[in-house]
């Protein structure tokens, strides 16, 4: 009686182990599943065509700090009293016929007025001066900004010195294009009417972009990949027939 009941016990343990080595192996598979799952969805969305062949979120690439809240319209107050001033002072300078001196000096006689006679009123009427703060630009804000503009400065001479040295005809011919067009749309209009667009669509564009990303990004792939076979076309009756010059030869030799 002892031995059948022994048998009993040992079966039943078998049993709940057969049991639970598969619910460890539906687990897992579960789980193997589930990570590829991701894993493919991963490398799906890395393999989405993006505007300008970024990998980066958008406010990542317009830097990532305040300036890309603006342009993206975080704090909506700031971005439209950016956009707002701006605009005020193109109306000023462009439509009014407002120069910039003019302006600057008028606003310093009216500010240095006021301040002068509220400081001679306090003291007719007994009451403490106003706080004028001291104002002083910071060495260190300086420094950074000359930087930076240096560091840019130097990326652009070195961009110019490699297309004018003959390495790549696709990126000359891009670049003439591009001046070009400036050319012509400086014609039209004066600087301070081209830094208003520019800063127009700076606060425009990128928001826009943002909200209609996959379709923007669907709509460049199609007239990225239609470019490309227009450009090989091009190549082949007209660039080909160009003759290159020794540049590649004395750098073979």
């Amino acid at each position: 009686m002892a031995d059948h009941e022994d048998e009993h016990e040992t079966l039943v343990e078998k049993i709940l182990e057969k049991i639970h080595d598969h619910d460890d192996s539906s687990s897992s598979s579960s789980s193997d599943s589930d990570d590829g799952k991701s894993k493919s969805f991963d490398s799906a969305k890395s393999k989405i065509f993006r505007l300008f062949g970024r990998e980066k979120p958008l406010h990542k690439v317009l830097g990532g700090g305040k300036s890309a809240d603006v342009f993206l319209w975080r704090n909506k107050k700031i971005s439209a009293g950016a956009l707002g001033g701006a605009t005020a002072l193109w109306v000023l300078f462009e439509l009014l016929g407002y120069h910039l001196v003019t302006l600057v000096c008028h606003i310093l006689i009216v500010s240095l007025a006021i301040l002068f006679l509220w400081s001679n009123a306090c003291t007719f009427i007994n009451k403490s001066p106003p706080r004028i703060p001291e104002l002083r630009l910071p060495e260190n804000c300086v420094l950074e900004v000359v930087s930076t503009v240096r560091i840019e400065i130097n990326f652009a001479l070195a961009v110019l010195r490699d297309i004018a040295s003959g390495r790549d005809l696709k990126e000359f011919l891009g670049v003439i294009a591009g001046l070009w067009v400036l050319s012509l749309v400086g014609k039209w209009f004066n600087f301070l009417t081209l830094f208003y667009i520019a800063f127009v669509l700076l606060h425009t564009l990128p928001v826009l972009y943002e909200k209609y990303e996959d379709h923007v990004d669907s709509f460049a792939e199609k007239a990225t990949v239609e470019i490309k076979k227009q450009y090989v076309v091009f190549d082949a009756k007209v660039l080909s027939k160009i003759p290159r010059g020794p540049l590649k030869d004395n750098k073979k030799d």
